[in-house]
């Protein structure tokens, strides 16, 4: 999940109270119940259901949670006669030695495992080794034609290791290139794995950095610390590198010195023509591999469309947290994600309530979806994107709920990635309507449209949205709404410190999320197709997704 405080990926809830019965030609008046939000986020946030990690008897409370509520409700099964979506999985579990060796031309040092690097793998070897394995700085490790931009230029990397940087080459020092301060998806973590595989790399490490990547070292370690998640694609050809990872930016400078190096060749990779540098460095390490295979589940219901009902808007929501891992300072190790998702689970609940129980249907059908396994990677959106239930040619857009906004109302409403598609007109519509203003990212450079489910949805071509509440708070101004969004970030963003807390209004979250139902609503009365914006790196695909 993305880690702002007003985390709602596209956000939430509206109470029933206090609501003015005048509405505009694109506005419906709902009434979201506030006590009843409160206790979904209460319930599936509380310690009995473990951090509701996949594979464990949380996931088993939290799917059969939604699928009762669904039910509940009236709400079809979404996928035939079921519910649930089978998304197969396989946790692997990797266990480094206690630290890399460093073979370097000033000697040789150790790397701690977990204060210096963590290391993950999709590979399902038993025993996976580094042995005296070159490491080459790759600068970004991008290769973008259309920037004119490739860091691997004149250098082959097959069965080496390298080491790149995270976020867009120019970033925090020349914004003239590839967007400036808004990160592309060439500066995410997932696509620098990506590319280094492709490359034919053996192991890729990213260095960390904190504004860079938007977040602490801190939760590099908490989530990598451990067990991961990936697809279960067994037989699918496509190489992955052996090893995958980050290390600290005090492990970078360690490795840069020991190199005769420092840190002006990190600033070297922001100009146009770098080329990757071998740092005469050999590194060995062995990672035993546990493996095993299982099945999560995505969790699906339905409302049929009155007039058209092959014609599907989806919202989303992932159900999934952390589980149980490393105590804090306070010995809790349960992380439960009561923001971070149980909120959006609970808001999906409500939606779909509202949807069932307005008196002038929709007339395209309603998709509630409840992913598995965001926070490993955005994998039960990446199944459901690339093994849909429902045609993508049919899908009109998708909506994601990320979190709710549990504090004050907010004055400002902030799109991510501003630029992408239709769907943002229909957001600055409905803001307008509630008296409210579009503000810019307030971090662009930390990737949002990239760090949830909707972005799945945007891959395959499906016109997605990631838009939320901002920090002008209302009567309070954005200064306090900066300190709440901070506060947040630092103290319980992917920690134990994620709990349900009584004293939560979600007065902010509940105007959102009726932003959210007058767009869906509109989206569904209408005969129109939202659309990708030109510039976009996702209308081509969406255009011969069409044109079949």
């Amino acid at each position: 999940m993305r880690k702002l405080l007003f985390v709602f990926t596209s956000s939430l809830l509206v109470i029933a109270c206090n609501q003015s019965t005048e509405k505009s030609a694109d506005e419906t008046v709902v009434s979201f119940n506030r006590d009843s939000l409160k206790q979904h986020v209460k319930i599936l946030g509380s310690d009995s259901f473990e951090g509701r990690k996949p594979f464990s008897p949380g996931e088993t409370k939290a799917i059969e949670y939604m699928k009762d509520e669904f039910a509940g409700l009236g709400l079809e099964p979404g996928n035939g006669g079921s519910y649930f979506q089978d998304v197969p999985l396989v946790e692997i579990t990797p266990t480094p030695d206690a630290a890399m060796k460093v073979q370097s031309p000033k000697g040789s040092f150790d790397l701690k495992i977990g204060d210096d690097f963590v290391i993950a793998t999709k590979n399902t070897d038993s025993v996976i080794s580094l042995n005296n394995d070159e490491l080459i700085f790759a600068g970004y490790g991008v290769v973008a034609p259309e920037y004119n931009w490739n860091d691997y230029a004149g250098i082959d990397v097959k069965g080496k290791v390298v080491l790149v940087m995270v976020n867009d080459p120019g970033f925090g020092v020349d914004t003239t290139i590839f967007k400036g301060k808004t990160m592309t998806y060439y500066g995410r973590w997932t696509y620098k794995y990506e590319e280094a595989a492709r490359q034919g790399a053996k192991a890729v490490l990213i260095i960390h950095n904190t504004e860079a990547a938007s977040y602490p070292f801190s939760v590099v370690q908490s989530s990598w610390g451990s067990s991961n998640l990936y697809l279960d694609k067994r037989g699918d050809p496509q190489y992955h590198c052996a090893l995958q990872g980050w290390v600290s930016a005090n492990a970078a400078k360690k490795l840069l010195s020991a190199a005769g190096k420092d840190t002006s060749l990190l600033l070297s990779a922001n100009k146009q023509g770098f080329k990757a540098v071998p740092l005469n460095e050999q590194l060995s390490l062995n990672v035993k591999v546990k493996a095993v295979y299982n099945t999560s589940h995505n969790v699906i219901a339905k409302l049929t469309g009155s007039k058209r009902p092959d014609e599907y808007i989806v919202y989303t929501a992932h159900w999934d947290h952390l589980g149980i891992g490393q105590p804090d300072a306070k010995g809790d190790s349960i992380y439960n994600g009561a923001l971070d998702n149980a909120s959006g689970s609970a808001a999906l609940i409500e939606m779909a309530r509202v949807f069932k129980d307005i008196k002038e249907k929709p007339e395209r059908t309603i998709i509630f979806l409840s992913v598995t396994a965001e926070e490993q990677g955005l994998l039960g959106s990446e199944y459901y994107a690339t093994h849909p239930v429902y045609p993508l040619n049919k899908t009109v857009a998708n909506i994601n709920m990320d979190g709710v906004n549990p504090y004050e109302k907010t004055k400002d409403i902030v799109i991510s990635g501003e630029g992408q598609n239709d769907l943002e007109d229909y957001v600055r519509s409905a803001a307008e309507q509630q008296g409210r203003y579009i503000a810019p990212e307030s971090h662009p450079e930390a990737g949002h449209y990239f760090r949830s489910d909707h972005f799945c949805f945007a891959r395959v071509g499906v016109p997605a949205l990631n838009s939320s509440g901002g920090v002008d708070v209302v009567g309070k101004g954005k200064e306090y709404g900066k300190k709440l969004e901070d506060d947040y970030t630092a103290n319980r963003y992917h920690q134990p410190a994620d709990q349900y807390d009584p004293s939560w209004t979600f007065d902010g979250g509940i105007e959102d999320m009726q932003l959210l139902f007058n767009i869906g609503n509109k989206l569904a009365n209408e005969t129109t197709w939202p659309k990708w914006k030109d510039g976009s790196e996702f209308k081509a695909t969406r255009d011969n997704m069409m044109r079949q």
